[in-house]
């Protein structure tokens, strides 16, 4: 993995297990979740509606839209429910120390 293309986002301190947050890389917003299992990134716009998954809540290693309830796997980025039928892109991360990077 070339070091060059990493972008520092987060500590792991900055986020409780369990819970989430919103960042911005080159302008797209990616939800940043701390789950029981890892650390994942995923896109934070619900592919039906275009709600903030950020307002949203983390299940597990599901994030639920808080529009229409639509989960997602914040794994691999699969709708799990409808009204969602659309994946989500999701991103690697490298945690360093505290130190969470996002893969570019």
């Amino acid at each position: 993995m070339d070091d060059n293309k990493l972008q520092l986002i987060a500590s792991t301190g900055s986020i409780p297990a369990g819970k989430t947050q919103c960042v911005t890389v080159d302008g797209q917003e990616i939800l940043l979740c701390h789950s029981k299992e890892g650390w994942y990134a995923i896109d934070n716009m619900c592919s039906h509606a275009k709600a903030r998954l950020s307002e949203g809540k983390l299940k597990g290693c599901k994030v639920l839209c808080p529009l229409h309830g639509a989960a997602f796997d914040i794994r691999d980025g699969a709708a799990l429910s409808k009204p969602a039928s659309i994946p989500l892109k999701t991103y690697p991360l490298k945690i360093t120390g505290d130190d969470i990077f996002i893969v570019l």
